[in-house]
């Protein structure tokens, strides 16, 4: 992802928690729906229920998946999404002994959501941004003095 835009210290936290997240956060981001308690059911070994779950909110609330690192995740979100699930949270340690698995699951809640990576849409998102600075600016100009003028 294009990070020119950052400061180095939001670059350094991209993609990782920061913090614990609040009760808030979990909730708001971590909180299964029916169709992702649905999903997460459907693994085959708690450890995979639990990563997937895990993944499906690390991509809601961080903006990204944790593929590299799955086990990157807060131990509060682990046990938050381990209660919903009704497994021990420790099966969480046992998500990274195949790696490839964080990918695969990655790519099932893309499709399942319609998540798409960031340079997928950038030209969409670029061309969205400037109808709407084009239309915002419509009827006004910038006088001589530098300020916005009406027509």
């Amino acid at each position: 992802m294009p990070v020119e835009y950052l400061s180095a210290d939001q670059e350094a936290r991209y993609g990782r928690f920061a913090t614990e997240p609040s009760p808030g956060e979990l909730e708001q981001f971590f909180r299964l729906d029916k169709k992702a308690l649905g999903l997460a059911r459907a693994k085959r070994r708690p450890a995979t229920r639990l990563g997937w779950a895990v993944q499906w909110g690390t991509v809601r609330m961080l903006g990204t998946f944790l593929t590299e690192d799955p086990m990157a995740v807060p131990a509060a979100a682990v046990r938050f999404v381990a209660e919903q699930l009704g497994i021990d949270d420790e099966y969480f340690t046992e998500y990274s002994t195949r790696a490839h698995t964080a990918y695969e699951h990655a790519w099932e809640i893309r499709d399942e959501y319609g998540y798409r990576d960031f340079a997928a849409g950038e030209a969409e998102l670029r061309g969205f941004l400037a109808a709407r600075v084009w239309s915002s600016l419509r009827g006004r100009a910038l006088c001589s003095t530098g300020r916005w003028c009406g027509w």
